[in-house]
Protein backbone atom coordinates (compact mmCIF):
# COMPACT_ATOMS: atom_id res chain seq x y z
CA UNK A 1 0.00 0.00 0.00
CA UNK A 2 1.13 3.55 -1.04
CA UNK A 3 0.94 6.57 1.67
CA UNK A 4 1.48 9.97 1.03
CA UNK A 5 3.37 12.33 3.41
CA UNK A 6 4.08 15.66 4.61
CA UNK A 7 7.14 16.01 6.23
CA UNK A 8 10.07 17.94 7.36
CA UNK A 9 13.48 16.99 6.19
CA UNK A 10 16.44 17.60 8.24
CA UNK A 11 17.04 21.24 6.47
CA UNK A 12 13.45 22.31 7.72
CA UNK A 13 12.53 21.77 4.22
CA UNK A 14 8.60 21.39 4.30
CA UNK A 15 8.15 18.47 1.46
CA UNK A 16 5.63 15.62 0.15
CA UNK A 17 6.88 11.64 0.27
CA UNK A 18 5.10 8.54 -0.92
CA UNK A 19 6.22 5.55 0.45
CA UNK A 20 5.39 1.84 -0.02
CA UNK A 21 5.13 -0.29 3.16
CA UNK A 22 2.17 -2.36 4.24
CA UNK A 23 0.79 -0.39 6.99
CA UNK A 24 0.94 2.90 8.52
CA UNK A 25 3.13 2.72 11.33
CA UNK A 26 6.11 0.67 8.90
CA UNK A 27 5.45 3.62 6.72
CA UNK A 28 6.16 6.16 9.56
CA UNK A 29 8.84 4.38 10.88
CA UNK A 30 10.57 4.27 6.65
CA UNK A 31 9.91 8.47 7.30
CA UNK A 32 11.76 8.10 10.45
CA UNK A 33 14.41 6.11 9.23
CA UNK A 34 15.65 8.76 6.45
CA UNK A 35 15.28 11.30 8.28
CA UNK A 36 11.83 13.14 8.16
CA UNK A 37 9.60 14.16 10.94
CA UNK A 38 6.11 13.55 9.36
CA UNK A 39 3.41 16.28 9.69
CA UNK A 40 0.22 14.47 8.17
CA UNK A 41 -0.19 10.92 6.33
CA UNK A 42 -2.33 9.45 3.81
CA UNK A 43 -3.53 6.29 3.06
CA UNK A 44 -3.16 6.19 -0.86
CA UNK A 45 -6.31 4.09 -2.04
CA UNK A 46 -8.44 6.53 -0.24
CA UNK A 47 -7.10 9.15 -2.06
CA UNK A 48 -8.93 8.72 -5.43
CA UNK A 49 -8.67 11.37 -8.00
CA UNK A 50 -7.66 14.19 -5.84
CA UNK A 51 -4.53 12.05 -4.41
CA UNK A 52 -3.93 11.23 -8.02
CA UNK A 53 -3.67 14.59 -9.09
CA UNK A 54 -1.72 15.50 -6.25
CA UNK A 55 1.05 13.26 -6.00
CA UNK A 56 4.52 14.45 -5.43
CA UNK A 57 7.03 15.16 -7.83
CA UNK A 58 8.71 11.89 -9.63
CA UNK A 59 12.64 12.46 -8.94
CA UNK A 60 14.50 13.36 -12.05
CA UNK A 61 17.12 10.67 -11.91
CA UNK A 62 18.10 10.54 -15.76
CA UNK A 63 18.60 14.71 -16.02
CA UNK A 64 20.19 14.30 -12.53
CA UNK A 65 22.58 11.75 -13.64
CA UNK A 66 23.52 13.79 -16.78
CA UNK A 67 24.32 17.22 -14.97
CA UNK A 68 26.44 14.86 -12.01
CA UNK A 69 28.57 13.39 -15.16
CA UNK A 70 29.11 17.36 -16.62
CA UNK A 71 30.22 18.44 -13.37
CA UNK A 72 32.48 15.21 -12.89
CA UNK A 73 34.11 15.81 -16.11
CA UNK A 74 34.90 19.26 -15.20
CA UNK A 75 37.15 18.32 -12.48
CA UNK A 76 34.70 18.79 -9.32
CA UNK A 77 34.51 15.56 -6.69
CA UNK A 78 31.36 14.05 -6.08
CA UNK A 79 30.52 15.92 -2.77
CA UNK A 80 31.06 18.82 -4.71
CA UNK A 81 29.20 18.10 -7.52
CA UNK A 82 26.19 16.89 -5.46
CA UNK A 83 26.50 20.34 -3.12
CA UNK A 84 26.54 22.59 -6.68
CA UNK A 85 23.06 20.27 -7.95
CA UNK A 86 21.46 21.00 -4.80
CA UNK A 87 22.11 24.70 -4.53
CA UNK A 88 20.54 25.64 -8.02
CA UNK A 89 17.46 23.24 -7.96
CA UNK A 90 14.45 25.41 -7.32
CA UNK A 91 11.86 22.51 -6.91
CA UNK A 92 11.43 22.15 -2.80
CA UNK A 93 11.22 17.83 -3.19
CA UNK A 94 14.15 17.47 -5.23
CA UNK A 95 16.55 20.27 -2.92
CA UNK A 96 15.29 18.16 0.13
CA UNK A 97 16.53 14.51 -2.32
CA UNK A 98 20.07 16.16 -2.70
CA UNK A 99 20.66 17.75 0.50
CA UNK A 100 20.24 13.94 2.15
CA UNK A 101 22.23 12.60 -0.61
CA UNK A 102 25.13 15.33 0.25
CA UNK A 103 24.24 14.52 4.40
CA UNK A 104 24.94 11.49 3.89
CA UNK A 105 28.26 11.94 1.78
CA UNK A 106 29.99 13.98 4.87
CA UNK A 107 29.15 11.49 7.10
CA UNK A 108 31.23 9.09 5.69
CA UNK A 109 28.72 7.05 3.34
CA UNK A 110 29.15 5.80 0.24
CA UNK A 111 27.67 7.04 -2.51
CA UNK A 112 25.29 3.60 -3.14
CA UNK A 113 24.21 3.81 0.35
CA UNK A 114 23.67 7.33 0.04
CA UNK A 115 21.21 6.55 -2.82
CA UNK A 116 19.91 3.25 -0.55
CA UNK A 117 17.94 5.69 1.81
CA UNK A 118 15.73 7.02 -1.08
CA UNK A 119 14.76 3.94 -2.56
CA UNK A 120 11.29 5.78 -3.59
CA UNK A 121 13.11 7.87 -5.80
CA UNK A 122 16.27 5.65 -6.75
CA UNK A 123 15.52 2.77 -8.28
CA UNK A 124 17.43 -0.66 -7.14
CA UNK A 125 19.13 -1.33 -10.75
CA UNK A 126 20.45 2.55 -10.55
CA UNK A 127 21.77 1.75 -7.25
CA UNK A 128 23.30 -1.35 -8.10
CA UNK A 129 24.97 -0.11 -11.13
CA UNK A 130 26.40 2.85 -8.49
CA UNK A 131 27.78 -0.02 -6.46
CA UNK A 132 29.47 -1.84 -9.29
CA UNK A 133 31.05 1.31 -9.96
CA UNK A 134 32.35 2.45 -6.83
CA UNK A 135 34.10 -1.23 -6.82
CA UNK A 136 35.59 -0.54 -10.03
CA UNK A 137 36.38 3.48 -9.53
CA UNK A 138 34.76 4.31 -12.64
CA UNK A 139 31.72 6.32 -11.59
CA UNK A 140 31.02 8.45 -14.71
CA UNK A 141 31.23 5.48 -17.11
CA UNK A 142 28.80 3.94 -15.16
CA UNK A 143 26.43 6.67 -14.85
CA UNK A 144 26.38 7.02 -18.60
CA UNK A 145 25.54 3.65 -19.17
CA UNK A 146 22.47 4.43 -17.13
CA UNK A 147 21.52 7.25 -18.69
CA UNK A 148 22.02 5.73 -22.64
CA UNK A 149 20.03 2.86 -20.97
CA UNK A 150 17.19 5.26 -19.78
CA UNK A 151 17.55 6.94 -23.53
CA UNK A 152 17.35 3.90 -25.33
CA UNK A 153 14.20 2.74 -23.61
CA UNK A 154 12.46 6.46 -23.42
CA UNK A 155 12.89 6.15 -27.16
CA UNK A 156 10.45 3.64 -27.43
CA UNK A 157 7.93 5.24 -25.09
CA UNK A 158 8.19 8.42 -27.23
CA UNK A 159 7.85 6.74 -30.05
CA UNK A 160 4.92 4.75 -28.40
CA UNK A 161 2.93 7.77 -26.85
CA UNK A 162 3.57 9.45 -30.30
CA UNK A 163 1.18 7.05 -32.35
CA UNK A 164 -1.25 7.83 -29.75
CA UNK A 165 -1.93 11.39 -29.88
CA UNK A 166 -3.33 11.82 -33.45
CA UNK A 167 -5.78 8.59 -32.98
CA UNK A 168 -6.84 10.21 -29.44
CA UNK A 169 -7.11 13.68 -30.58
CA UNK A 170 -9.10 12.33 -33.34
CA UNK A 171 -11.59 10.08 -30.97
CA UNK A 172 -12.05 13.53 -28.58
CA UNK A 173 -12.78 15.62 -31.34
CA UNK A 174 -15.20 13.67 -32.77
CA UNK A 175 -16.94 12.67 -29.91
CA UNK A 176 -17.12 16.34 -29.07
CA UNK A 177 -18.53 16.71 -32.48
CA UNK A 178 -21.28 14.39 -31.52
CA UNK A 179 -22.24 15.97 -28.47
CA UNK A 180 -22.90 19.12 -29.94
CA UNK A 181 -24.93 18.03 -32.58
CA UNK A 182 -27.31 15.85 -30.57
CA UNK A 183 -27.24 18.62 -27.43
CA UNK A 184 -27.07 21.66 -29.62
CA UNK A 185 -28.31 21.05 -33.05
CA UNK A 186 -31.13 18.33 -33.26
CA UNK A 187 -33.20 20.05 -30.12
CA UNK A 188 -33.27 23.15 -32.43
CA UNK A 189 -34.06 21.40 -35.49
CA UNK A 190 -36.50 19.42 -33.98
CA UNK A 191 -38.65 22.68 -33.32
CA UNK A 192 -39.49 22.79 -36.93
CA UNK A 193 -42.09 20.05 -36.55
CA UNK A 194 -43.67 21.35 -33.25
CA UNK A 195 -46.11 22.77 -34.75
CA UNK A 196 -47.02 20.41 -37.50
CA UNK A 197 -50.36 18.81 -36.88
CA UNK A 198 -51.45 15.16 -38.36
CA UNK A 199 -49.65 12.01 -38.71
CA UNK A 200 -45.91 12.58 -39.36
CA UNK A 201 -43.40 10.67 -41.21
CA UNK A 202 -41.06 8.08 -39.09
CA UNK A 203 -38.37 10.49 -39.38
CA UNK A 204 -39.56 13.39 -38.22
CA UNK A 205 -41.04 11.54 -35.50
CA UNK A 206 -38.34 10.28 -34.42
CA UNK A 207 -36.35 13.58 -34.55
CA UNK A 208 -38.83 15.47 -32.80
CA UNK A 209 -39.17 12.62 -30.32
CA UNK A 210 -35.22 12.72 -29.68
CA UNK A 211 -35.04 16.47 -29.94
CA UNK A 212 -37.59 17.02 -26.88
CA UNK A 213 -35.92 14.41 -24.79
CA UNK A 214 -32.33 15.93 -25.17
CA UNK A 215 -33.66 19.00 -24.70
CA UNK A 216 -35.45 18.28 -21.50
CA UNK A 217 -32.38 16.22 -20.22
CA UNK A 218 -29.32 16.93 -21.78
CA UNK A 219 -27.82 18.08 -18.52
CA UNK A 220 -28.57 14.62 -16.72
CA UNK A 221 -26.79 13.45 -19.92
CA UNK A 222 -24.07 15.69 -19.40
CA UNK A 223 -23.39 14.74 -15.67
CA UNK A 224 -24.03 11.09 -16.83
CA UNK A 225 -20.72 11.05 -18.94
CA UNK A 226 -19.14 13.67 -16.73
CA UNK A 227 -19.61 11.33 -14.04
CA UNK A 228 -18.30 8.41 -16.46
CA UNK A 229 -15.22 10.05 -17.40
CA UNK A 230 -14.44 10.79 -13.74
CA UNK A 231 -15.41 7.13 -12.76
CA UNK A 232 -12.94 5.81 -15.57
CA UNK A 233 -10.26 8.06 -14.03
CA UNK A 234 -10.89 6.88 -10.05
CA UNK A 235 -10.60 3.50 -11.43
CA UNK A 236 -7.57 4.05 -13.65
CA UNK A 237 -5.90 4.49 -10.19
CA UNK A 238 -6.66 1.50 -9.01
CA UNK A 239 -3.66 -1.60 -9.04
CA UNK A 240 -6.31 -4.05 -9.57
CA UNK A 241 -7.76 -2.83 -12.33
CA UNK A 242 -4.99 -1.98 -14.28
CA UNK A 243 -3.67 -5.11 -13.77
CA UNK A 244 -7.03 -6.52 -15.10
CA UNK A 245 -6.92 -4.34 -18.01
CA UNK A 246 -3.55 -5.51 -18.79
CA UNK A 247 -4.83 -9.55 -19.11
CA UNK A 248 -7.36 -8.47 -21.21
CA UNK A 249 -4.61 -6.48 -23.61
CA UNK A 250 -2.10 -9.45 -23.17
CA UNK A 251 -5.13 -11.79 -24.33
CA UNK A 252 -5.54 -10.16 -28.20
CA UNK A 253 -3.03 -12.04 -30.23
CA UNK A 254 -2.07 -9.27 -32.38
CA UNK A 255 -0.92 -7.01 -29.86
CA UNK A 256 -0.22 -9.39 -26.97
CA UNK A 257 2.55 -10.42 -29.07
CA UNK A 258 3.86 -6.99 -29.60
CA UNK A 259 3.36 -6.20 -25.70
CA UNK A 260 5.72 -9.11 -25.37
CA UNK A 261 8.21 -7.97 -27.67
CA UNK A 262 8.45 -4.91 -25.49
CA UNK A 263 9.11 -6.83 -22.30
CA UNK A 264 11.44 -8.81 -23.55
CA UNK A 265 13.42 -5.74 -25.58
CA UNK A 266 13.24 -3.85 -22.01
CA UNK A 267 14.71 -7.03 -20.28
CA UNK A 268 17.41 -7.47 -22.63
CA UNK A 269 18.02 -3.86 -22.73
CA UNK A 270 18.56 -3.56 -18.36
CA UNK A 271 20.61 -7.18 -18.67
CA UNK A 272 22.84 -6.20 -20.93
CA UNK A 273 22.91 -2.51 -18.84
CA UNK A 274 24.03 -5.30 -15.40
CA UNK A 275 26.47 -7.39 -17.32
CA UNK A 276 28.39 -4.14 -18.27
CA UNK A 277 28.53 -2.83 -15.41
CA UNK A 278 29.97 -5.88 -13.71
CA UNK A 279 26.85 -7.43 -11.80
CA UNK A 280 26.33 -11.27 -12.15
CA UNK A 281 24.20 -12.37 -14.18
CA UNK A 282 21.81 -14.16 -10.96
CA UNK A 283 21.65 -10.72 -8.83
CA UNK A 284 20.77 -9.28 -12.23
CA UNK A 285 17.90 -11.41 -13.07
CA UNK A 286 16.70 -10.71 -10.00
CA UNK A 287 16.69 -6.76 -10.46
CA UNK A 288 15.24 -7.20 -13.93
CA UNK A 289 12.27 -9.08 -12.27
CA UNK A 290 10.38 -6.35 -11.19
CA UNK A 291 10.44 -4.57 -14.46
CA UNK A 292 8.81 -6.90 -16.19
CA UNK A 293 4.61 -8.39 -16.46
CA UNK A 294 3.84 -10.99 -13.83
CA UNK A 295 3.66 -13.81 -15.72
CA UNK A 296 6.93 -12.96 -17.18
CA UNK A 297 8.28 -12.78 -13.99
CA UNK A 298 7.48 -16.50 -13.35
CA UNK A 299 9.01 -17.21 -16.39
CA UNK A 300 12.00 -15.24 -15.28
CA UNK A 301 12.32 -17.74 -12.36
CA UNK A 302 12.59 -20.66 -14.55
CA UNK A 303 15.32 -19.68 -16.50
CA UNK A 304 17.05 -18.13 -13.07
CA UNK A 305 17.05 -21.86 -11.49
CA UNK A 306 17.65 -23.55 -14.99
CA UNK A 307 21.11 -21.44 -15.21
CA UNK A 308 22.30 -21.74 -11.19
CA UNK A 309 21.54 -25.26 -12.32
CA UNK A 310 24.03 -25.20 -14.49
CA UNK A 311 22.47 -24.65 -17.99
CA UNK A 312 23.57 -22.32 -20.85
CA UNK A 313 21.89 -18.81 -20.90
CA UNK A 314 20.34 -19.09 -24.29
CA UNK A 315 18.85 -22.61 -23.06
CA UNK A 316 17.70 -21.79 -20.12
CA UNK A 317 16.13 -18.27 -21.57
CA UNK A 318 15.00 -20.60 -24.62
CA UNK A 319 12.96 -23.07 -22.09
CA UNK A 320 11.36 -19.95 -20.11
CA UNK A 321 10.17 -18.91 -23.87
CA UNK A 322 11.85 -15.60 -23.06
CA UNK A 323 13.63 -15.57 -26.58
CA UNK A 324 12.74 -14.91 -30.20
CA UNK A 325 14.35 -17.26 -33.06
CA UNK A 326 16.57 -14.03 -33.59
CA UNK A 327 17.03 -13.64 -30.16
CA UNK A 328 18.00 -17.40 -29.17
CA UNK A 329 20.62 -17.36 -32.21
CA UNK A 330 22.50 -14.07 -30.86
CA UNK A 331 22.46 -15.19 -27.32
CA UNK A 332 24.19 -18.79 -28.16
CA UNK A 333 26.77 -16.27 -30.54
CA UNK A 334 27.36 -13.88 -27.50
CA UNK A 335 28.19 -17.12 -24.86
CA UNK A 336 30.54 -18.05 -27.54
CA UNK A 337 32.41 -14.51 -28.02
CA UNK A 338 31.96 -13.52 -24.18
CA UNK A 339 29.94 -10.74 -24.25
CA UNK A 340 26.77 -11.18 -23.27
CA UNK A 341 26.19 -7.93 -22.19
CA UNK A 342 26.57 -6.61 -25.36
CA UNK A 343 24.81 -9.04 -27.26
CA UNK A 344 21.86 -8.15 -25.05
CA UNK A 345 21.80 -4.87 -25.98
CA UNK A 346 21.68 -5.51 -29.13
CA UNK A 347 18.73 -8.01 -29.34
CA UNK A 348 16.67 -5.20 -27.07
CA UNK A 349 17.51 -2.76 -30.17
CA UNK A 350 16.56 -5.27 -32.63
CA UNK A 351 13.33 -5.75 -30.93
CA UNK A 352 12.81 -1.95 -30.92
CA UNK A 353 13.08 -1.49 -34.56
CA UNK A 354 10.67 -4.71 -35.10
CA UNK A 355 8.32 -2.56 -32.97
CA UNK A 356 8.63 0.79 -34.16
CA UNK A 357 8.01 -0.88 -37.65
CA UNK A 358 4.34 -2.88 -36.51
CA UNK A 359 3.85 1.00 -34.49
CA UNK A 360 4.57 3.09 -37.75
CA UNK A 361 1.98 0.43 -39.78
CA UNK A 362 -0.63 0.39 -37.27
CA UNK A 363 -0.38 3.74 -36.88
CA UNK A 364 -1.00 4.55 -41.06
CA UNK A 365 -3.91 1.84 -40.64
CA UNK A 366 -5.39 2.92 -37.26
CA UNK A 367 -5.54 6.86 -37.99
CA UNK A 368 -7.61 6.00 -41.47
CA UNK A 369 -9.97 3.68 -39.85
CA UNK A 370 -10.69 6.18 -37.04
CA UNK A 371 -11.50 9.04 -39.58
CA UNK A 372 -13.85 6.82 -41.38
CA UNK A 373 -15.85 5.66 -38.06
CA UNK A 374 -16.09 9.42 -36.65
CA UNK A 375 -17.14 10.57 -40.54
CA UNK A 376 -19.49 7.95 -40.48
CA UNK A 377 -20.74 8.79 -37.34
CA UNK A 378 -20.89 12.60 -38.07
CA UNK A 379 -22.84 11.61 -41.51
CA UNK A 380 -25.32 9.39 -40.53
CA UNK A 381 -26.58 12.01 -37.53
CA UNK A 382 -26.73 14.73 -40.53
CA UNK A 383 -28.43 12.76 -42.70
CA UNK A 384 -31.43 11.74 -39.97
CA UNK A 385 -31.61 15.40 -39.20
CA UNK A 386 -32.69 16.13 -42.80
CA UNK A 387 -34.24 12.91 -44.01
CA UNK A 388 -37.61 14.28 -42.13
CA UNK A 389 -37.56 17.18 -44.65
CA UNK A 390 -37.17 14.80 -47.84
CA UNK A 391 -39.83 13.16 -46.26
CA UNK A 392 -42.53 16.16 -46.00
CA UNK A 393 -41.30 17.10 -49.09
CA UNK A 394 -42.34 14.18 -50.55
CA UNK A 395 -45.84 14.02 -48.98
CA UNK A 396 -46.58 17.17 -50.38
CA UNK A 397 -46.41 15.84 -53.63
Amino acid sequence: MQFFFKAVSNQDVVLDLALDAADEATARAMAAEQGYRVLAVQRGRSAGLTQALSRPTRFPTTFFSIELIALLDAGLNLVEAVQGLAAKEENAQTRAVLAGLLEGLRAGQSFSQALGRYSQHFPPIYCAVVRAAERSGDLRAALAKYVDYEEAFGHVRRKLASAMVYPAVLIVVGGLVLLFLMLYVIPRFARLYDERRGPQPFFASFLQGFGQFMSHNGHWVMLGLGGLVLALLVAWQQPAVRAWLNRRLWEIPALGRRMRLFQLARMYRTLGMLLRSGIPLVPALDMVAPVLAGHLRAQLALARRAIEEGQAQSVAFGAAQLTTPVAAQMLTVGERSGQMGEMMERIAGFCDEELERWLDHASRLFEPLIMTVIGLCVGVVVVLMYMPIFELASSFK
